[in-house]
């Protein structure tokens, strides 16, 4: 035996001078990318997918419904706009409250800032002293109340809310007295109790508070504010038509 091993043929591969194509760029005819092409990440294992986000439901209030289906069309009839965009509109609701004994006690701007928020469901603002007064032991920049503003969808769910469920709360309420126009279209009513709203528990508050809710409305006249909260459903007092005599 000769001590030569036999040698074995060589598999045929590419000629010499050519590059190999390596297993993780394969050539054309494997099927795999090209060299140079954008190769997309490779998702890590156990990596939690990012879900989709469904688009956010835009809610319409009931009262702007009804505005805009029987409050339009009934002011137009009443005064005779030409156009629809004559029709007086509510531009926002101002509520404030003030705190008086709050030089005494800070604690209770906190407490009415925090019954407020559960009624509008909004931030509010804090109000502070815009100078100091030594008789009322009053100093520049100590919190005295709080205020917010509502409007577009948080202005009538709010009216919703405040001319079905807390104007009949109001202890012998016999209606909203019709004299407290400004002159310029918008509307001031106080409430005593901030009770009467349905998201203040009575058992939890420190302190009853008042305040002061504003209805800003778009109307020139005090008889067109007056009709167009009289026709979202505000209970004014039953009286012959006053306002009407007295711009006559």
């Amino acid at each position: 035996m000769s001590d030569e091993k036999e040698k074995k043929p060589k598999p045929e591969g590419h000629p010499k001078g050519e590059p190999k194509a390596s297993p993780k760029e394969g050539g054309q005819k494997g099927g795999g990318k090209q060299k140079g092409a954008p190769q997309a990440p490779a998702a890590e294992k156990g990596a939690k997918q990012p879900k989709e986000r469904k688009p956010k439901e835009h809610v319409i209030a009931r009262l702007a419904t009804a505005y805009a289906r029987d409050v339009i069309p009934g002011l137009m009839k009443r005064f005779k706009y030409k156009s629809p965009m004559q029709v007086p509109r509510l531009e926002k609701i101002a509520i404030n409250i003030g705190v008086g004994e709050a030089t005494q006690d800070a604690k209770l701007v906190e407490a009415a800032a925090r019954d407020l928020e559960a009624i509008v469901g909004q931030k509010v603002v804090i109000t502070r002293a815009k100078k100091s007064i030594s008789n009322f032991k009053l100093r520049e920049k100590m919190p005295i109340g709080c205020r917010v503003t509502l409007r577009r969808t948080h202005m009538y769910e709010f009216l919703d809310r405040f001319i079905s469920i807390s104007v009949p709360r109001i202890r012998d309420f016999r209606g909203l007295s019709d004299k407290s126009f400004d002159g310029r279209g918008n509307y001031t009513i106080g409430i005593k109790e901030h009770t009467v709203f349905p998201e203040i528990d009575v058992d939890k508050i420190t302190r009853v508070f008042g305040m002061d809710i504003t209805f800003v409305t778009t109307a020139k006249t005090d008889q067109e504010a007056y009709e167009l909260l009289k026709a979202f459903g505000m209970p004014f007092v039953k009286r012959q038509e006053v306002l009407e005599t007295s711009t006559t």
